[in-house]
């Protein structure tokens, strides 16, 4: 009975990062071509020299039986190599549809990482089902990793890693490790890690500090601190970014609260990452649902799950944007007396709403990269506000220009620049507090900050600009 068969599985987009026609698809006709035939051994042989990431991408252009009959022709190396790559709904269905001699060599060898994650989103039923099928070690393995809270080191780090004894040689330490690696064919290391006899971490050696030392200094004499670049398992996985990218690490360890080293987390992890965070921000900035940073991939996109991102930014928005036609309707004198004010409310918004803009994608970034935060908050608000009273003034002369040039009305003109540099003025202030206000909140900056900025400036624009036309209106009618 497939372990799956009577639950619905939330797809999780996960796997092949998409960079130009893979080698999969371009021998596609090839592949269903050998399978037509049932020319196994020709498509086992192809299938050799296909890398594993392209044909995870080319997985959901083949039928439901294609997939498996695939899937059993693949090496076991390179067949959890494609599973880690797929995404969830298509792991889902080849755990309903291989039998456990086929499954349990798979579970048992992924990566703990991305076994972690598969684990994370399958009912508790079929979680029970599938431990009862795998070593005990592989079990308590994910077991550990799913303790941890999402958005933390600790749920973004592999158990698969390599210790060494500091007495050890370097000699002796290298051919330990020639013999190990046999074993740990699929790990992925840049370090080895010494620890003492209560596993607290005591010290890195590097792969090429091992290879070129002196065959007989000891581990412990080329091996160097893990205090700069240990991580604690609660960090938050933004802190961990920050902290890869600002020492340009391939891979770090992580420790708990008595220092005592759990595993690690690689490079490859940390650039998935920021390739969430990155497009979570896109979308958000762009007004959709970001979906924790699921890209929307039109290979496999449905009307429905775009509706589902698009449609509630719209909905707010417009809802917000109740209170623009509210300050037309209350000025509606004003407009009616001098006609020509309308022309210029695009203008002044626009540009309001792109200054306001300019700064909060600014600060959002600047947050998010851990460049602005609270303790430097004084220099940021010196350079914005410095900046905005030059800007405002450059922008106020060039709209009182463009207005005297379309009306060759002085008083209109003077409205219209002022209007301009107030506006901008409120844009550039509003794009630089919101961001803070909803950090210290503990929300979204770049959820939050765009939309209320936009809608912010648009109203406090209509409402400067149709109160200093009040004052100028005995002289414009």
């Amino acid at each position: 009975m497939p372990v799956l068969e009577s639950y619905k599985i939330n797809p999780k987009i996960k796997g092949p990062r998409v960079f130009g026609p893979s080698e999969f698809i371009l021998f596609l006709p090839e592949i269903k071509e050998f399978l037509e035939n049932k020319d196994f051994t020709s498509l086992k042989d192809l299938l050799k020299n296909i890398h594993s990431i392209d044909i995870a991408e080319g997985w959901e252009r083949l039928q439901a039986q294609e997939k498996i009959v695939i899937f059993k022709l693949l090496t076991t190396h390179k067949a959890i190599e494609v599973f880690e790559d797929l995404r969830f709904t298509e792991q889902s269905f080849l755990l309903n549809n291989l039998d456990n001699t086929e499954l349990v060599p798979i579970l048992n060898e992924m990566a703990s990482d991305e076994r972690a994650d598969l684990f994370k989103e399958l009912p508790r039923k079929v979680m029970k089902k599938l431990f009862s099928v795998m070593k005990d070690e592989e079990v308590e393995d994910v077991r550990q990793l799913l303790s941890f809270d999402e958005k933390t080191a600790g749920s973004l780090m592999t158990t698969d890693f390599l210790s060494i004894k500091k007495d050890l040689s370097a000699r002796q330490a290298i051919l330990w490790l020639q013999e190990t690696y046999k074993s740990k064919s699929s790990y992925h290391f840049y370090h080895l890690y010494v620890l003492d006899e209560q596993r607290r971490l005591i010290g890195l050696v590097d792969l090429d500090a091992l290879i070129t030392a002196p065959p007989d200094i000891l581990v412990k004499d080329i091996m160097f601190s893990p205090q700069t670049i240990k991580i604690r398992a609660d960090m938050p996985e933004e802190e961990v970014a920050q902290k890869f990218s600002r020492y340009d690490l391939l891979d770090a360890p992580v420790v708990d609260g008595q220092d005592k080293f759990l595993g690690v987390i690689t490079i490859d992890d940390v650039v998935d990452l920021i390739q969430e965070e990155n497009t979570r921000q896109i979308y958000e900035i762009g007004k959709m649902q970001p979906a924790g940073g699921q890209e929307i991939r039109y290979a496999t996109a449905t009307v429905g799950e775009i509706i589902k991102r698009r449609a509630g930014w719209l909905i707010l928005l417009l809802i917000l944007h109740v209170f623009s036609g509210w300050i037309l309707k209350n000025f509606e004198y004003a407009l009616s007396t001098v006609v020509a004010l309308v022309f210029f409310i695009p203008m002044i918004l626009d540009t309001g709403g792109n200054a306001g803009a300019q700064t909060s994608i600014t600060i959002i970034r600047s947050l998010a990269t851990g460049d602005a935060n609270f303790k430097n908050i004084w220099r940021i608000a010196r350079l914005e506000i410095t900046s905005s009273l030059i800007m405002s003034f450059i922008v106020g002369i060039v709209a009182f220009l463009r207005a005297y040039w379309l009306e060759t009305e002085v008083l209109l003109s003077l409205v219209v620049g002022i209007t301009m540099m107030s506006v901008v003025l409120v844009a550039i202030l509003t794009g630089l507090t919101l961001p803070f206000i909803s950090k210290r909140l503990g929300l979204d900056p770049a959820a939050l900050a765009g939309p209320i900025t936009t809608t912010v400036v648009d109203v406090v624009g209509l409402i400067v600009y149709f109160k200093i036309a009040q004052l100028f209106l005995q002289a414009l009618r």
